[in-house]
């Protein structure tokens, strides 16, 4: 079967589609972290982090680095940030529209 960037490009937003996952990427911002870091910061308990961590590190969003008896985590390709932020930026776009079609009806 040939390569369809469309399955690709599913498949990626699929894997973005959990919020625990989207705010372990924006943790990993901060650069290399591990599980039980992660968890702490976002206050999740470490299960699900390691849950989640191992559906990104399959997903390639991820590269692990094992140093004693702890994983550090990092992005692999900080490209990544560059999809975050865009999601960001049409949500808040959406909220101007929504803004200024509430002042047009006050």
């Amino acid at each position: 079967m040939p390569f369809k960037p469309s399955y690709f490009k599913a498949n990626f937003f699929k894997v973005l589609s959990n919020p625990t996952r989207i705010q372990i990427l924006d943790t990993l911002r901060r650069g290399e972290c591990s599980v039980n870091y992660i968890a702490q910061w976002l206050e999740v308990e470490p299960t699900s982090v390691s849950q989640q961590l191992t559906i990104l590190r399959h997903a390639n969003f991820v590269k692990s680095r094992k140093q004693a008896n702890q994983v550090f985590y990092s992005v692999r390709d900080p490209a990544i940030f560059h999809v975050l932020d865009a999601a960001i930026n049409v949500f808040n776009n959406h909220l101007i529209d929504v803004r200024d079609t509430l002042e047009k009806l006050e």
